[in-house]
């Protein structure tokens, strides 16, 4: 028996499955399915790298989703509320539930700035600013831009006040209904892209490399980079996907629903490496990593094609609205948990959080001007780095793995009430026979991870 038996009757709820699939798909969609996963499949083997990473996939990244969505859905609350709820008396997992809420405020302290970027460039490339660039001014004006500290601030601010005002319009008219638009016009834009970018002459090198398996690069580094990417392009772990387990009812079970959110997350991944490579090959231009490639690489290809200017701006709202739906997503789930946990209506809560945001978001902001002399992992590294290092190599793997540990303990929530909740409904279902997995070997690969993070560091 839990403790607590007094439940949240009145939540708010989306109003529709589809809104459910995209809102959550959203969260998960982010920068690193744009940048890193085409950069790590195709330095790693091609298509003999998809398929480690989707076996990594449904055997680590689904079953961590699947329970924190049915926290969620059993509690009505956020993950802190829903595992005090859920625990047994005089147990403390809502601790853990807690250190997920502020894993959510430290990924938007430095994920609002980045997404900030998306929209500049966005703008930048609507603007003209591009034209006529070559390879090393296209360099230049990224370093300018980052060294530009006001501009900074003031996409930063744009992206945090716009994503609380949309959640302060109401679940379904606010982040749901946003979130609808943004997705459907993510994968519109991200189609048209891939048409482009494998119609072009030269183009096939690209998609050979990129698609063709290679298991002669098959190593241990690719499999460690496989585990990796498919823990962290879902972020299950925080508590961010619980919030929408709160907001659906019990009509369908949520093995199937965690499914159609891996898959779509899983294609834009991969048509993003479609839209990437093809182009980088036909124009002679050797695909970057990270930053430098969203920011540098593609303005120099988007530079070389007829009508460039037209596609660059494609793709850097392509790239804005995956930043913006990830925000929105966990805006939310920041807005639920000061509504549930101290009774504030949306409005309150929207100006509240928006402000402490901004706030919260300023050294990230400031780490490339007046701050850029904190450097904590040494020369190169930032603030950004620091966040980013707190969050994806412990807050996450940590809360998965006390996640994990609570839905399958006796002591915790208990496995045969998390297998009931996730099991109700219309779908597929969990078998009971993969319990050893889940209750020892899950936990351990999670820790395994953990481990690599902070060897990674000290290496």
């Amino acid at each position: 028996m839990t403790g607590k038996e007094h439940f949240n009757m009145e939540r708010e709820q989306l109003a529709s499955r589809t809104g459910f699939i995209l809102i959550s798909a959203g969260c998960a969609i982010g920068l690193g399915n744009i940048w890193r996963f085409p950069y790590v499949t195709g330095q790693y083997g091609g298509a003999a790298f998809v398929l480690i990473y989707l076996a990594f996939l449904v055997l680590l990244g689904l079953p961590i989703l699947i329970m924190e969505y049915s926290i969620g859905r059993a509690g009505k609350l956020n993950i802190a509320g829903a595992m005090r709820q859920l625990e047994p008396a005089g147990s403390k997992w809502h601790v853990f539930g807690y250190m997920g809420i502020i894993g959510n405020v430290l990924l938007v302290m430095f994920y609002t700035t980045v997404a900030g970027w998306g929209l500049a460039y966005m703008y930048y490339s609507m603007a003209g600013n591009f034209n006529g660039l070559g390879p090393q001014e296209i360099a230049s004006f990224f370093g300018a831009f980052l060294g530009n500290t006001i501009e900074i601030v003031f996409w930063m601010a744009f992206v945090v006040f716009t994503g609380f005002w949309v959640c302060s319009k109401g679940l379904r008219k606010g982040a749901e209904k946003v979130s609808k638009y943004l997705m459907i016009g993510l994968f519109v834009i991200l189609l048209l892209l891939v048409f482009k970018s494998v119609t072009l002459p030269g183009a096939s090198a690209g998609i050979s490399f990129y698609l063709e398996p290679d298991f002669s690069l098959i190593d241990r580094d690719a499999i460690s980079a496989a585990m990796g990417q498919a823990f962290f392009t879902l972020s299950a772990g925080a508590g961010g996907m619980a919030i929408f387990g709160s907001y659906i009812g019990k009509e369908r079970s949520l093995p199937g629903e965690a499914i159609n959110v891996v898959a779509l997350d899983t294609s834009v991944a991969l048509l993003a490496g479609l839209a990437i490579f093809p182009a980088a090959f036909a124009f002679g231009i050797e695909p970057g990593s990270g930053p430098q490639l969203l920011f540098v690489t593609l303005p120099n290809i988007f530079n070389q094609m007829a009508g460039g200017q037209a596609w660059g701006f494609l793709f850097f709202a392509f790239l804005s609205f995956a930043a913006m739906s990830t925000v929105i997503a966990i805006f939310e789930n920041i807005m639920a948990f000061t509504i549930d946990e101290w009774k504030w209506n949306r409005r309150k809560a929207s100006i509240i959080n928006a402000i402490a945001i901004f706030i919260l978001s300023l050294p990230c902001a400031l780490s490339f001007g007046p701050l850029s002399g904190i450097q904590p992992f040494g020369p190169g590294s930032g603030i950004l780095d620091l966040e980013d290092f707190i969050f994806s190599n412990n807050i996450l793997p940590i809360g998965a793995i006390s996640i994990v540990m609570f839905c399958t303990l006796k002591r915790g929530w208990g496995w045969d009430r998390f297998l009931e909740e996730a099991n109700t409904g219309i779908g597929g279902k969990i078998p009971r026979w993969v319990s050893p997995y889940v209750r020892y070997l899950l936990p351990l690969i999670v820790l395994v991870i953990l481990v690599q993070g902070w060897m990674n560091i000290l290496n």
